[in-house]
């Protein structure tokens, strides 16, 4: 009995590692470079945050982007600023938790995930705090097709 208490132990401690393994591996890449401290991929809808070597901290979590008429732009780009209680004058909104990655005011911010935006990546509000607490100014931002 106690030998088979081992082996069923020793079995579950594999499984559990390999299932841990396997979970790590698959949440280890982006389709950014190792300096994005946060990756964005418009295809798939998901974004990350890693810790600027290519491991990711964060994610891959879901996003909507914007629009075909207001595409989110393409490219690196790195963070301006950031404003807790941002409000749009110009489409009229609140945009919490912004972190700023372009000089033309497209922002991760808290937002619809079934809304497609004016070209901001919208968050849900968890992932919005942890970006906003996680990104700063300078940091690399990668958005990829």
């Amino acid at each position: 009995m106690h030998r088979r208490m081992i082996a069923l132990l020793g079995g579950v401690a594999a499984m559990a590692g390999t299932v841990a393994f396997a979970g790590t591996a698959e949440a280890a890449s982006t389709p950014c470079s190792a300096e994005a401290k946060a990756c964005v991929q418009r295809g798939s809808n998901t974004a990350w945050l890693t810790d600027g070597a290519g491991n990711v901290t964060y994610g891959g979590v879901p996003i909507t982007v914007g629009l075909p008429k207001y595409p989110t732009p393409l490219g690196k780009f790195h963070v301006q600023y950031k404003d807790i209680d941002h409000y749009s004058k110009q489409y009229n909104g609140p945009m919490p938790y912004s972190v700023f990655f372009t000089t033309t005011g497209v922002a991760f911010h808290q937002g619809s995930l079934k809304v497609k935006s004016h070209g901001c990546v919208h968050l849900s509000h968890a992932a919005a705090v942890k970006f906003y607490n996680s990104l700063h100014p300078g940091d690399v931002v990668e958005v990829v097709p």
